[in-house]
Parts: C-alpha cells; structure tokens; sequence
C-alpha cells in the first residue's frame, strides 16, 4: 500500500462540487443537502454535494471522461493530470453524500479501492461523461479550510439510480432533498452557493457546455473574477 503524507488542513486543497439538475425543462431542482452544524467549514450551510480530491482519485479508471470542451478548461491555471482526479473526486463525493450513480454497467478490472468497494457493488464503473464544468472558485484566505473548487453541472437523466433513493448516502449532508431555483435562495447556503446557482439558472436552457468558465480566484494578493476559455494562456478577465 502507498504511504501518503498527512493532508495539511490549512492549505488550499483542490475539490469538486456536483451540481445534479433536474425536470429542467418544467420545474428545475437542484439536489442539496445540509451540513452538521460541528463541521469546521460552513456549518449548518445548504449546500452541493463535494468534497476535496483524494489522494488515490488520480489512480481510478474512468469508464469516459467529461467532455473535451470541460477537460480543456479544468486544465487552465491547474498542473497536470488533475482534471481527471477531479472528476473521479465528483462522481466519488455524489455518491458519498447521495448515495447517487453516475456510471456504465461494468465489472471492475482489478479489486476496487476501498472507497469504492460499494459503488462497485452497484454492478457500475464511474462515467464522467456528463460532468459539464460550470464553475470554480477559491476560498478566500482567513477562512478554516479553503479549497479550489470546481463545480460540476449534471443533468439528472444521466442519473443511473434512482433519484429519490439516498438511503446509501453518508450522514456528511443531512436533509437531501430537491430544491426548486425559484425557491433555492430562501435557504441559508454560502454566498458561493448564490453565485453559482445564478450561473445554473442561466444555462437551464442550455444543455452544451459553456463557452468559458467564471472562475474567482481569491489569494492573499487580490480576488480576482477571471474566464476560464481552455488555453493555459488564455485566462482573461473580463471587460
């Protein structure tokens, strides 16, 4: 087994958020869940379901990555080979926290890693192909924990679970349930959360990924509102 050093708390970690739509075409929700109100970061918040990338994501086989567009821009201001230990890290934390499947029918090549024994036991492999890349933003400093995080849009068709089912979701989120965007904001979530449920709003009608990828990045310098266009050297900010 590969030692791997302590995670350092206090560093900027990378994570992903996954973002699962649903009836857009009628009464689109978002899945939401609420965090315990011990958590060191954003207590008792609604929230997406997420979580930091794993030492051991970069190591587990996808059956497809997300689309190329998304691949080319999760790989701006970012060191290679990390889009696709986060999008292992999304499928990994959606089905963590929900209890939810985004996967093909498939056996396991070799004996899972043992956070993933159980999704394997579900007869899936992991299928990043409807991961869409909306959004990323980091914690600004001061704050317990901080992460860069990309948020991920997940049409719930592409669901292979039932979408009413959490009963193998951890106790990481309490109070799963299908939030409506009209009625989203009534609940007490971040101010990130705000800001990229706008973004999700905006592309209801829109099923293709986005041309570009807002993307805040908070240092100790300066925040900045950049766009992420696919091109390492083609981080812009906006006029």
């Amino acid at each position: 087994m590969t030692e791997h050093p302590p995670i350092d708390k206090t560093a900027v970690r990378n994570a992903s958020t996954v973002i699962v739509l649903r009836d857009r075409e009628t009464t689109p929700r978002v899945l939401m869940g609420q965090r315990g109100a011990k958590a060191a970061f954003m207590p008792n918040k609604f929230v997406f379901p997420g979580g930091a990338v794993d030492h051991t994501d970069g190591d587990i086989h996808l059956k497809a990555r997300p689309p190329s567009p998304c691949l080319d821009r999760l790989q701006d201001d970012a060191p290679a080979g990390l889009a696709h230990a986060l999008a292992v890290a999304a499928i990994r934390e959606l089905w963590e926290e929900t209890g939810l499947v985004l996967g093909t029918p498939g056996t396991w090549a070799s004996t899972p890693h043992e956070d993933w024994r159980d999704f394997a036991a579900t007869g899936f492999i992991p299928d990043a192909r409807a991961l869409q890349f909306v959004f990323r933003a980091i914690t600004p400093p001061g704050r317990p924990r901080r992460f860069d995080a990309r948020f991920f849009l997940v049409d719930a068709a592409s669901v292979v679970s039932d979408l009413d089912d959490f009963s193998a979701a951890s106790d990481e989120l309490s109070h799963l349930q299908w939030v409506s965007l009209e009625d989203a904001r009534s609940f007490d979530m971040p101010f990130i959360t705000e800001v990229v449920l706008s973004e999700i709003q905006a592309r209801v009608d829109q099923p293709s990924p986005p041309d570009s990828v807002p993307f805040f990045k908070n240092n100790d310098e300066e925040s900045l509102f950049l766009r992420l266009q696919g091109n390492r050297d083609a981080i812009t900010q906006p006029r």
